[in-house]
């Protein structure tokens, strides 16, 4: 068994609740998306999407943040803001609203350091004042997060109507954006190598976990009440479980009891090189 099945992910524990900070991001997208459009005329989009003439000739390096927080259509939009409202909040959970936060960004400049190199090397059509906008590379190393922390939950995706793993998914998404930019499929290929960047940044993150335990904060429910009055209705159990581990079992019960922002920073070491283990073992 996965950490989660499709019953955890409906559960008002850790998917039907928003967690802070991905109410605040939902906010963000949506309102300066129809602020651009309504109001100020796709102003803020020309002025602050990234562009490599810009942000690295002209030195506007916030381009690297505020692209995130702009979107190109009505689609792309809610299209981001379902992918964060079903997953974002697991990520918060496991890492805590700052280190979240602060994930979330870097996974967004991993995106546009990728859509960078590739277009430097001649990778991506497009010129140096090509603009890249959207929340997709954030969002993508957010998936692969999940990926790593429960390989085997399962997703059933409406279109197409099938049910994967999210392993399964994530590997699907990373071969659609590859095969889109090496094939030179539409016209989307730069924002394809923004979604390809922003995974590759949550994979390094994920996997190098233990230096990001400079940033620190306390973190809160969804609703302003304490992180510990969260308790899942079903326990999140994975195959490490099995290993009969003390220690382990003992985490476990501490996230169904308070949830995964509880865990010290050894405490998610043990998990890791639990699930590690598990991994090579074939579990």
């Amino acid at each position: 068994m996965g950490m989660a099945e499709r019953e955890y992910m409906k559960s008002s524990g850790m998917m039907a609740q928003l967690t802070p900070a991905v109410k605040w991001l939902l906010i963000l997208n949506l309102g300066i998306y129809f602020a651009d459009m309504l109001v100020f005329e796709h102003a803020i989009r020309h002025r602050y999407a990234f562009a490599i003439q810009s942000a690295l000739l002209e030195f506007a390096v916030w381009e690297f943040i505020t692209f995130q927080f702009i979107h190109g259509s009505v689609g792309h939009v809610i299209f981001n803001c379902i992918g964060l409202f079903f997953f974002g909040p697991w990520m918060e959970r496991w890492w805590g609203t700052k280190r979240f936060i602060f994930y979330y960004l870097v996974c967004g400049v991993g995106g546009a350091v990728f859509y960078t190199s590739l277009m430097l090397v001649g990778a991506l059509p497009g010129s140096l004042e090509t603009g890249l906008v959207g929340a997709s590379a954030g969002i993508y190393g957010i998936l692969i997060g999940v990926a790593i922390i429960a390989p085997a939950m399962r997703v059933s995706l409406l279109f197409p109507p099938v049910t994967l793993t999210m392993r399964q998914l994530a590997i699907a998404l990373m071969v659609i954006a590859a095969g889109i930019i090496v094939l030179n499929i539409g016209d989307n290929q730069g924002g394809e190598a923004g979604h390809l960047g922003g995974a590759i940044m949550g994979f390094v993150l994920m996997k190098t976990h233990g230096w990001m335990g400079w940033v620190r904060g306390k973190t809160h429910s969804s609703r302003g009440r304490p992180a510990s009055d969260f308790t899942p209705k079903i326990r999140p159990r994975t195959m490490i479980d099995l290993h009969g581990q003390t220690e382990v079992d003992t985490i476990l019960d501490k996230i169904s009891r308070d949830g995964f922002q509880s865990l010290t920073d050894e405490e998610r070491d043990v998990l890791h090189r639990a699930a590690k283990k598990g991994e090579e073992q074939g579990l």
